[in-house]
């Protein structure tokens, strides 16, 4: 199975129900289990509305049955305890659809309409199960009708674990600065970054940019200065501190917004924003001190 259909079982929660079954649980803790899930993937199935019309079931048996996909390692480690290489299946790419080899099972239902295959017990209604999971069949189905385009908050799960680049302080004068004449701080890094990321087949474009910019002074006084641009050198700098002599450490945090677009499309918000922390930066205040002198000897 494709690393991106892997993330597509991840994030199926449009789902009228998921199956969901950790690493460890698919595998049982059996020393047996050749093959890893990853971390990540805690689901590793689908069920509910469209699965019927995924696997294709038609007739009476879509009204008397209930079904699921499952991958086939799941599948393997529910029946044996462990999956093994052998177990994991791959099909041929289609363009623009999402193939995967599933297992389908069925359980019968409380059909809306028509003959049950099991007897009803009394208060049981349509929909409602009368019966265990069962093997039906298995295969590679085109589960493309069941992986809608990700949701903003779906990207924002995927931005906000981005490598964020640190923006590192820069500050003048360099070396040590003088008591009465302020700091000017700034950064020269990078304050746009552009992702791409596959999330559950489709290419997502996440343009992230550097929306606050939070100056920590390392002066008890004053611990912060909050700009929303990057500053400037001298002689057009705009963030600036004054410090009385001693030696400070200084650092900034950078909050990052970002929009994103999918296979193409007109960019959206993404709906929150994360930060990242630059290195910190130690300098002196000197204080200056008045000295006279005889400019004739």
């Amino acid at each position: 199975m494709t690393r991106a259909l892997r993330r597509l079982l991840i994030a199926a929660t449009f789902l009228s129900a998921l199956l969901v079954a950790s690493p460890a649980a698919a595998c049982g803790y059996d020393t047996e289990c050749r093959v890893e899930l990853e971390d990540s993937a805690a689901t590793v199935g689908f069920e509910g509305a469209g699965v019927s019309e995924v696997v294709g079931v038609g007739g009476p048996e879509y009204f008397q049955y209930a079904y699921r996909l499952l991958d086939p390692c799941l599948a393997a480690a529910e029946t044996r305890g462990y999956c093994s290489p052998t177990d994991v299946r791959e099909c041929p790419e289609q363009p623009d659809r999402v193939m995967g080899y599933f297992v389908v099972d069925r359980r019968p239902i409380v059909p809306s309409q028509g003959p049950a295959v099991e007897p009803v017990p009394n208060g049981f209604g349509p929909g409602d199960p009368i019966g265990d999971w069962s093997y039906f069949r298995e295969g590679c189905f085109d589960i493309t009708p069941l992986n809608p385009p990700p949701s903003p908050g779906e990207v924002f799960s995927y931005f906000e674990r981005l490598p964020l680049p640190t923006l590192t302080t820069q500050h003048q004068p360099p070396g040590n600065g003088l008591s009465g004449l302020p700091v000017i701080f700034y950064t020269d890094s990078p304050t746009t970054q552009t992702f791409t990321v596959d999330v559950r087949g489709f290419t997502v474009v996440i343009e992230a940019r550097a929306t606050q910019y939070t100056w920590h002074t390392g002066d008890p006084a004053s611990p912060a200065v909050v700009s929303t641009d990057p500053g400037r050198p001298y002689p057009n700098e705009t963030v600036e501190h004054d410090y009385r002599s001693g030696t400070y450490t200084a650092s900034l945090t950078v909050t990052w917004g970002a929009t994103f677009s999918i296979n193409g499309s007109a960019p959206q918000n993404v709906p929150g924003t994360t930060t990242t922390d630059g290195p910190p930066v130690t300098f002196d205040v000197l204080q200056a001190r008045p000295v006279l002198t005889d400019p004739y000897n």
